[in-house]
């Protein structure tokens, strides 16, 4: 990473079934070996699978459920005078997206299921009514922040 300027943040392109950039950048995180077609194939069809399960708007749902993964705190090692502290920060706006989407792909697919579009259903499904690994790695990132709170004046 570079000292003197912050790296240039791309502009994500909408996707084109349904024109919405979380979209995108999900299937992207989805995509394994540049097989971007896959990926899509993959992700609309648990989105399909999320509306018909459900019964409403699919892109409703799956902001739901990227929103509820979504952690406020997470804890950072500083290290001070000998010791290392987990010292609990706020989790910038970009990097939150990021770590939802990661924990919802990375918990469908550990889950039971036939294929991958089924598992993504169900943990967004799962995601949407506050259920789940997504959500319970969410809150357990929360419990350590407020555990470490009294380290909290090591941030600076």
């Amino acid at each position: 990473m570079s000292r003197r300027t912050s790296a240039i943040k791309r502009e994500v392109i909408p996707d084109y079934k349904f024109g919405d950039k979380l979209m995108t950048q999900f299937v992207s995180c989805l995509m394994k070996g540049g097989k971007r077609s896959t990926a899509e194939n993959i992700f609309y069809k648990a989105v399909d699978g999320l509306a018909e399960k459900s019964g409403q708007d699919a892109l409703e749902m799956f902001h739901k459920a990227v929103n509820n993964v979504k952690p406020v705190l997470e804890v950072r090692s500083r290290r001070v005078g000998g010791a290392t502290y987990q010292v609990p920060v706020e989790v910038r706006p970009n990097r939150r997206t990021a770590l939802a989407i990661r924990w919802l792909i990375l918990y469908s697919s550990s889950r039971g299921g036939n294929t991958m579009a089924e598992k993504l259903t169900a943990e967004l499904l799962a995601a949407c009514n506050n259920e789940g690994a997504s959500i319970k790695k969410k809150e357990d990132t929360h419990k350590m922040a407020e555990a470490n709170k009294a380290f909290a004046h090591f941030r600076w």
